[in-house]
């Protein structure tokens, strides 16, 4: 069957949808975009990852295709699961719905779920890999590589590299459009992370607001989480954050309750702490037109000795919001 420019980018927006819009996060699952075909190579159905515990995108498109789905070809744009969880696995679902074709993007990593291309070839359904941008579907790789959540490093800063003025003063540094950037950016996290120092100097709530949801606030709330041994401040008691005393043991039990994309917010401390641990994937600069020439930087001590020593990041993509510039950049290995 001749496979369409059309399907393939129909199941990445798929995949876009389940990272971004579906309403509670895919985690622990990845995001995942699937479309049917049928014989004739005509969509008849779609799909995206449902929040834990619903169904997995080949499962949605195939409810969809119906009857339509026999003697037809699925688009994934991760390998069908081979594996029993908290849902049957996707390979018996197209096996069943007489699929006779599969193509898909990226290998499933896991050490059980994995196999699903191996598996419905020995059972004569043709199955290809297809050369596609899977980008939403990177935090979850990475989780799944390094066996800990995906942790960006999120930053505002001016021109000459400062996140705060002499007097401490940091509100604000960007205007309103990068603002509503980073509120949605933490609708499709799975947790927010700060440290102690900034849990006692802004108080902040760590929501993801919008002017248009429900109470001014996304469908999706990220978990809420502070570094640091220091007591929190009272309405954080009452509101549930939670605390850990280093990156590490909340890297560790954030993974271990299903998160699998942390945004870490500040100060200074834990900044120096996740890129001296070197559990930093990915970086967000939000770049102000402003100068100050003194003030607080974006992390509180230095990292390498010598330039010759620094980790180059390599950038991934520049926006402008407003009279801000957004620099989202990944780790070079």
């Amino acid at each position: 069957m001749s496979l369409s420019d059309a399907a393939i980018n129909r199941a990445l927006d798929l995949a876009v949808r389940a990272s971004w819009e579906v309403k509670g996060t895919t985690s622990p699952n990845p995001p995942v975009g699937a479309v049917i075909l049928d014989a004739s190579g005509s969509i008849v159905g779609v799909g995206a990852t449902q929040p834990p515990g619903g169904a997995h995108a080949e499962v949605m498109a195939l409810a969809q295709a119906g009857a339509a789905a026999r003697g037809g070809a699925a688009v994934v744009t991760l390998e069908p699961c081979n594996h029993t969880g908290r849902t049957g696995p996707c390979t018996r679902a197209l096996l069943r719905a007489g699929i006779v074709e599969v193509h898909y993007a990226h290998p499933d990593p896991g050490e059980h779920e994995g196999g699903g291309a191996e598996y419905l070839r020995s059972r004569g359904v043709e199955v290809h890999r297809i050369s596609v941008d899977i980008a939403p579907l990177l935090p979850w790789l990475t989780a799944m590589r390094r066996q800990r959540p995906h942790v960006t490093l999120k930053f505002a800063q001016t021109l000459d590299g400062f996140t705060a003025a002499l007097d401490g003063t940091s509100q604000w540094i960007t205007g309103e459009e990068a603002r509503a950037q980073v509120h949605l950016d933490r609708s499709r996290r799975d947790a927010i992370i700060i440290g102690t120092g900034t849990a006692w100097a802004d108080r902040p709530a760590l929501t993801a607001r919008t002017e248009s949801g429900e109470n001014g606030l996304y469908p999706h709330q990220p978990r809420r989480v502070v570094i640091g041994r220091r007591e929190l401040p009272e309405y954080m008691r009452e509101q549930g954050f939670e605390q850990y005393p280093g990156i590490s043991q909340a890297l560790t039990a954030l993974w271990e309750k299903g998160d699998r994309d942390v945004l870490i917010e500040g100060g200074a401390g834990l900044a120096h702490s996740a890129l001296e641990a070197d559990v930093v994937d990915s970086v967000q600069a939000y770049l102000a037109p402003v100068l100050l020439g003194g003030g607080r930087g974006v992390v509180d001590k230095p990292l390498v000795p010598t330039l010759g020593a620094a980790r180059r990041w390599r950038t991934r993509e520049v926006r402008r919001l407003g009279l801000d510039t957004l620099i989202e950049m990944e780790r070079g290995e």
